[in-house]
């Protein structure tokens, strides 16, 4: 409890003393070292760092792609520890939306129908789950793109539809992987403007880069170095003023 009697707000992502070390016996490989990051509900967070110092490795636990060596994770208040792999699952389609570099989208689907993929993995049933793709496409502003294919659309407006499909199920966490990799220098603004947007809006955003130009759109830095956490920098806010898109609030969850 705070002081007023309000409860304490619980931490989207909480890891404390995680070290993750890959190989056994005489060749071992420690990628993480004690590292301890807590990200609060409504944070813009750029995790950064050169080849190998374990950015990489951290957005794998983060993600629950991989569990700690030692130490302890926390997502949305679950202890990642006490999941079996099925439970896993579960919290990787209910809990985060991922955004990678490649897109992944499904080339002859259109963008609607790619949106609605985690629905249909949770078991919506179509008019719902139609609802709420539209919802998340007009909220990254491809409202009227929903019929084009992949192949239709442009680099920016494709990495647009694979944040819609990662919103769909509003999920606690929004994770981005390199997000803008592929991606020319105008796509680049393009999106980041939208995670900006969103993060206005109050999603919880991680973002994983090794671009300064890319990581300066958000309110928080961390670096890594030698899987230790070098630096933990806040700033005012982030750049850029998003994208006038309706979003996703009032649909049905």
């Amino acid at each position: 409890m705070q002081a007023n009697g309000a409860p304490v707000p619980i931490p989207v992502i909480d890891l404390h003393s995680v070290s993750k070390t890959y190989g056994n016996g005489k060749i071992e490989v420690t990628a993480l070292h004690s590292v301890d990051l807590i990200v609060e509900r409504g944070e813009f967070l750029a995790i950064m760092g050169p080849s190998g110092s374990g950015k990489s490795t951290m957005m794998n636990i983060i993600g629950c792609l991989d569990v700690p060596t030692r130490g302890r994770f926390s997502l949305d208040g679950v202890d990642v520890r006490t999941l079996d792999e099925a439970a896993l699952a579960q919290v990787r389609l209910r809990k985060i939306g991922f955004v990678f570099q490649s897109f992944n989208l499904i080339p002859r689907t259109s963008a609607l129908a790619n949106v609605e993929l985690p629905l249909i993995y949770q078991g919506l049933k179509p008019k719902e789950r139609r609802v709420r793709a539209l919802a998340a496409l007009d909220a990254v502003g491809l409202g009227d793109r929903a019929d084009h294919l992949p192949s239709e659309l442009s680099g920016g407006q494709q990495q647009r539809a694979a944040v819609a499909r990662a919103l769909v199920s509003d999920p606690a966490l929004l994770l981005a992987d390199e997000p803008t990799g592929n991606l020319d220098s105008s796509s680049t603004a393009e999106v980041m403007a939208l995670f900006a947007k969103l993060h206005a809006e109050g999603r919880t955003v991680v973002l994983i880069t090794h671009e300064d130009e890319v990581a300066s759109y958000a309110s928080r830095v961390v670096r890594l170095r030698d899987g230790r956490v070098q630096s933990d920098e806040r700033r005012t806010g982030p750049r850029g003023n998003g994208l006038a898109a309706p979003t996703l609030e009032g649909v049905a969850s």
